[in-house]
């Protein structure tokens, strides 16, 4: 028997593998995908990185989970004692909350690439939708997570951010007591946020992102229509190991990204929460839902009638599901024509994030 011959058989745990799970298909499956090369190809690293990151928040987070103690007389001090005596401790919850940061951050930059490209067009549509709903999540991870140090600034901010969800029409009310546990943000509220943060969300992450990464699969990359429409033969590479080694080396990137980060400006942990203190002046929620604070703190106090602060909770609702509608509403793009409307839609909808965010930072707080 040739060295070749050899060296080609497969080895016997390989074998018994594939009589139980079918790796040779697997094979098969990552052999045949391919991405397509272009002058856009860069973005389609978002995704990756996106996911690359999620498992760094999964991975410290159970680590995190050893120490902590989700009640409003342990927590803080449990994460006091994770800081100064384990050993790491702290640069594990300081890559944990940069990379909570950085995984939004990922995910924005994807989300407004794949609406510049138009790659929710047919039949891509639930892929954007799963995608849009992922981001919904992660925001929902920063805001329950926020609140499980029990520090000060922590215990009012999430005051703010509940009162302003109880003021949401008619089903305020019983939104405000299902977050809070009750009428205020006690020891209940903390607890229901330990259990949103560690178990549901966790679960329907799961669900999406299998949904999510199964239609990229079934659908692969899409290019995008001015790519599309080219004479030249199109180009691609395969995803093994071509595209996962690129993918592998913004990874190691991001991973020394975080470590810097991490070590330079490790999380602080501030005073312990005291219900009964008066409220820190200059109380600010992350940057990611600094434009929506903002846009409600510029509302006037009524509108045609209406208070301020539902109208501008309502058109934040609408937009959501104008979002999550855009591949149905984009009739254009399915066509593969050119939509410069909704394109224009993603330009003023990123400058008027960053200029409410912006000012969030930069305004001098008052008493």
């Amino acid at each position: 028997m040739s060295m070749e011959t050899r060296y080609k058989r497969p080895g016997r745990l390989w074998e018994w593998l594939d009589e139980r799970i079918g790796l040779a298909d697997l094979e098969k499956l990552a052999k045949k995908k391919e991405v397509p090369v272009h002058r856009h190809t860069a973005w389609y690293y978002l995704g990756g990185m996106t996911l690359f990151l999620l498992l760094v928040q999964v991975a410290t987070g159970i680590l995190l989970l050893l120490y902590y103690r989700p009640s409003a007389e342990e927590a803080y001090e449990s994460v006091q004692f994770l800081m100064a005596e384990v050993e790491f401790g702290w640069l594990i919850r300081s890559i944990h909350s940069w990379a909570a940061n950085l995984m939004v951050f990922t995910l924005f930059v994807h989300l407004f690439s794949v609406w510049f490209l138009k790659a929710y067009r047919p039949p891509r549509e639930i892929t954007w939708v799963s995608g849009v709903a992922l981001l919904g999540l992660a925001m929902g991870f920063g805001f329950t997570g926020y609140l499980l140090p029990w520090n000060e600034v922590a215990f009012f901010a999430t005051q703010v951010g509940t009162e302003i969800t109880g003021a949401v029409p008619v089903i305020g009310t019983f939104l405000l007591r299902l977050l809070r546990g009750g009428d205020e943000v006690t020891g209940a509220t903390l607890t229901r946020f330990y259990g949103i943060h560690v178990a549901i969300l966790p679960a329907m992450t799961l669900l999406l992102m299998g949904l999510h990464l199964y239609l990229v699969q079934k659908h692969g990359m899409s290019v995008p229509p001015g790519v599309e429409g080219q004479e030249k033969p199109k180009r691609a590479m395969p995803f093994l190991p071509n595209f996962l080694l690129r993918d592998v080396v913004g990874w190691l990137l991001a991973l020394a990204i975080l470590a810097a980060l991490a070590a330079y400006y490790p999380a602080e942990l501030g005073q312990k929460a005291d219900p009964f203190a008066p409220a820190p002046v200059g109380i600010k929620p992350e940057w990611y839902f600094m434009f929506m604070f903002k846009t409600l703190k510029y509302l006037p106090a009524h509108i045609l009638g209406i208070e301020g602060e539902v109208v501008g909770i309502l058109g934040f609702g609408v937009a959501g599901l104008f979002l999550l509608l855009i591949p149905f509403l984009d009739r254009r793009a399915a066509r593969g024509e050119k939509s410069p409307l909704f394109t224009g839609m993603a330009i003023v909808a990123i400058v008027y994030m960053i200029v409410l965010t912006y000012l969030g930072y930069t305004e001098v707080p008052t008493q």
